[in-house]
This record gives C-alpha cells, sequence and structure tokens, in this order.
C-alpha cells in the first residue's frame, strides 16, 4: 500500500511539472499542483505585506514553491531561511541546475497593484545565490553541495575549485579589513586623549591622526578587494553550472 501510493504521489507531481508550460504564467505550489492565470501579480497589502494573486484569486506565500510571469521565473527561498520568510530569487541560469540570484522589490508600482522586480538590466552576481534541479526545493549555493552535485563533471569542479579560494581569499581580507579599521579607530581615540604640552601634543598628535587615517584606508581597501574577490568567485559558481548544463 505504501509503496502504491508513493506511485501515486510521483505520477501525480509528473503530472504537474508536465503542466507547467514556461510560455504560460503559472504558480507551482509546494504540493506540486499548478494554478494558471492570465496575471499573477505580487503586491503589498494595507499591513504592509507582500500577496500574491492569480489573476482574482490570493495564493499564501508559504504555499508558493515557484511562479512564471512576464518578468521572468522565481524561485520562494523560504524553505533556506532560518526564520522561514518568505523571499524571491530570479532564475538567472536555466538547464540540468537551474541558479537563482537574490533580488528585491521595488517599493513602488509602476501600475496600479503590480510591483516590479528592481533593476531589469543586466547586474552583477548577488552574493545571495540559490540553486535547484528541475522543480526541486531550491538550495544555498555552497561548495560542499555543489561539489557533490557537480561531481561527475571535472570542468565544473575546476572553477568550483576557484570559487572555494576565491571565497576563502575574500573572507580573509574581511578579516584583515576588521582588523585595520578597529586599529585606526583605537589608535584616533588613543590620539585624542593624550595629555602632553601643547608643542608635544601637537606633533604627536599629527602623526597620530594621519597614522588612523592611513589604517582606516587600508581597512577599507581591504574590504573592497575583499567584496570584489568574492564576487568574482560567484561568477565562477555561474561558470560551474554552465559547464554542466552543456555536457
Amino acid at each position: 500500500m505504501k509503496k502504491l501510493l508513493m506511485i501515486v504521489m510521483a505520477c501525480y507531481a509528473l503530472n504537474a511539472r508536465s503542466q507547467t508550460d514556461e510560455s504560460r504564467n503559472f504558480i507551482y505550489l509546494n504540493s506540486d499542483s499548478v494554478i494558471h492565470a492570465d496575471r499573477i501579480r505580487l503586491r503589498s497589502d494595507f499591513a504592509g505585506s507582500w500577496v500574491l494573486r492569480a489573476d482574482s484569486r490570493r495564493v499564501p506565500l508559504e504555499q508558493v514553491k515557484f511562479f512564471n510571469n512576464e518578468d521572468g521565473f522565481f524561485a520562494n527561498t523560504r524553505k533556506t531561511s532560518l526564520f522561514a520568510v518568505n523571499a524571491f530569487s530570479e532564475r538567472i541560469v536555466k538547464g540540468k541546475i537551474n541558479l537563482y540570484q537574490e533580488v528585491a522589490y521595488d517599493p513602488v508600482p509602476y501600475e496600479f497593484n503590480h510591483y516590479r522586480f528592481r533593476d531589469r538590466g543586466p547586474r552583477a552576481i548577488s552574493t545571495r545565490l540559490f540553486y535547484n534541479k528541475g522543480y526541486s526545493d531550491v538550495k544555498k549555493v555552497s561548495y560542499a553541495s555543489l561539489k557533490m552535485d557537480l561531481a561527475d563533471n571535472p570542468k565544473s569542479l575546476d572553477f568550483l575549485e576557484s570559487y572555494r579560494k576565491r571565497k576563502q581569499g575574500g573572507t580573509v581580507m574581511y578579516v584583515a579589513a576588521g582588523a585595520a579599521i578597529l586599529a585606526g579607530l583605537i589608535n584616533f581615540v588613543s590620539t585624542g586623549n593624550k595629555e602632553m604640552n601643547s608643542a608635544s601634543f601637537e606633533r604627536t598628535s599629527a602623526n597620530g591622526y594621519v597614522g588612523s587615517v592611513v589604517l582606516l584606508g587600508v581597512g577599507g581597501g581591504l574590504a573592497l578587494g575583499g567584496y570584489l574577490m568574492q564576487a568574482s568567485g560567484n561568477r565562477d559558481i555561474e561558470r560551474a553550472i554552465d559547464a554542466y548544463n552543456l555536457k
């Protein structure tokens, strides 16, 4: 009986997926059922909460796994959130493995009851990425999980290893940036609190303030370098998935 139930559920899920014609607007639910609609709109209610509507029907966000409309294909990342917060990421790579990028909502509708996702043009890869296969649950991009899913493609693993190295390098630069900024602030406060005679104080404080500015500048540079390195690492993720989808 249990095996029969599993077969029925699997057939139902396959049937639902066969209905997902991505040239049409639809909402794909966690139950693997599909809602088709002429208009699918994400809007804000009077309490400031986001509401997804399929034509006139309101669909609870916690039931939504994916939705597709003229703005693109979006996945709900609720299950990856510690506090089960509903948020949508846009699919930026489609294939055997799909890649999703976190996007923000515009607070002002461009037409009545229709809120757009922000910045529809090309943009840098976000530091928050997700992926999945088919219509399975999305997962956060991480070296460990992708290493298993890309294990049968050596080229993808090479890109993934480059991602790991850049990620680690970026983290080291962030830590160094924090240390430099903290040292600069401590030096700045220490210089201002010194009690010396007027001539000596002016000379000493000038040197101290210059040192603080240098440390703060170094910290800012390291922070920028860490960000750029990690952003470059995220592009390696996209290359790894592209290579896997092309095999």
